[in-house]
């Protein structure tokens, strides 16, 4: 009896490792994407993406026009941000080589105007190495 306790005791410790593992690689990723995105780094930010044929861009604006952009534009875009930015609030659900997160931004342009999002990212794990595969943004004012 003692034996089995410790066994699952093991196995549920590998779990908690692995999601936090994983978690970790996934925000990783986020940062990079953000952070290439304002440095205007065409080929390291377009390695954060892989573009499937369900891909998608969803961006609803602080007015309340919503609009889907090719997620080849968002992977390799012609024009970029600037700034700084600040994540926050990570939520996860991951299942193997499949997730998403949820999170809030704010960024900062180089005026040092702020704005507000709230987004919704789908990553797929390749080659072990996870990548975003479609985003959602919802603007807003705080």
């Amino acid at each position: 009896m003692k034996a089995v306790l410790m066994i699952v005791l093991f196995m549920v410790t590998l779990s908690v490792y692995s999601q936090n593992t994983e978690e970790e690689s996934i925000i990783k990723l986020l940062v990079k994407e953000s952070t290439t995105w304002r440095n205007g780094d065409r080929k390291e930010h377009a390695k954060c993406w892989l573009v499937r044929p369900y891909s998608k861009v969803y961006i609803s604006s602080i007015t309340g026009d919503n609009f889907e952009m090719p997620a080849e534009k968002m992977a390799n875009p012609t024009n970029f941000g600037s700034g700084t930015f600040e994540n926050s609030n990570y939520n996860f659900s991951i299942h193997n080589d499949n997730a998403w997160v949820s999170h809030d931004e704010v960024s900062t342009d180089v005026k040092g105007n702020k704005s507000y999002s709230h987004e919704i990212k789908m990553l797929e794990k390749v080659n072990n190495e996870w990548k975003i595969v479609a985003i959602s943004i919802h603007m807003y004012k705080k």
